[in-house]
């Protein structure tokens, strides 16, 4: 059994959001998204894979498609395959983000 304390894992880059791999395997992979205020991941789709943004930290503007949401702590946003999606840090505060991206294997 592994277990991972994910709030100490989280690292951050002043250039650009940081990423932090946290398990990866052939069925998944699991991560932190880091990012300073007015930081940006771009928008991108994943063909095939399924993924799951959890936030754990701060407040961030997430984009799906054509609508966009801010979420904050303890809230989780579903990405369907093949769906760009994408996230800025709109706030004053670090956003630290969970992801977990996996196959769609219910085709």
């Amino acid at each position: 059994m592994e277990v991972f304390s994910l709030d100490k894992m989280a690292r951050f880059r002043p250039e650009k959001m940081a990423k932090v791999d946290v398990v990866s395997s052939e069925r998944m992979i699991c991560g932190l998204n880091c990012f300073e205020p007015g930081q940006t991941q771009k928008v991108h789709a994943h063909a095939g894979a399924d993924k799951l943004y959890y936030v754990l930290e701060g407040r961030g503007e997430f984009a799906v498609d054509a609508e966009t949401r801010t979420l904050g702590r303890g809230e989780l946003l579903y990405v369907p395959e093949n769906v760009p999606h994408g996230v800025t840090n709109t706030g004053a505060e670090r956003l630290v983000v969970a992801i977990v991206i996996a196959p769609n294997l219910f085709k």
